[in-house]
C-alpha cells in the first residue's frame, strides 16, 4: 500500500501549481487587454469579450486541474 502521505504532498503541489498557473495567466491576459485598450479605446467592447472568455478558460482549465488533484487525494 503506498504511502498516503506522499500521495497528500504530490497533490498539494499539483494544486498549488495549477493555481500559480492560472494566476499567471489570467494576469498576463488581463494586463495585455489593458494594454490593447489603451492603444484602442475604440475597439475596447471587442477586447473585453475576448479577454473574457479567455480568462474563462483559463479558469476551467485551473479548476480541472485542481479536480484532479483532489481525486488523486482522495484515492
Amino acid at each position: 500500500m503506498p504511502d498516503l502521505g506522499l500521495t497528500h504532498l504530490a497533490a498539494g503541489i499539483g494544486a498549488g501549481l495549477a493555481v500559480i498557473g492560472g494566476g499567471y495567466g489570467i494576469g498576463r491576459l488581463a494586463a495585455s487587454a489593458m494594454e490593447a485598450s489603451g492603444r484602442q479605446p475604440e475597439a475596447q467592447g471587442d477586447i473585453r469579450t475576448s479577454m473574457i472568455i479567455a480568462a474563462a478558460l483559463i479558469e476551467g482549465v485551473t479548476l480541472f486541474a485542481e479536480v484532479i488533484a483532489i481525486v488523486m487525494a482522495l484515492k
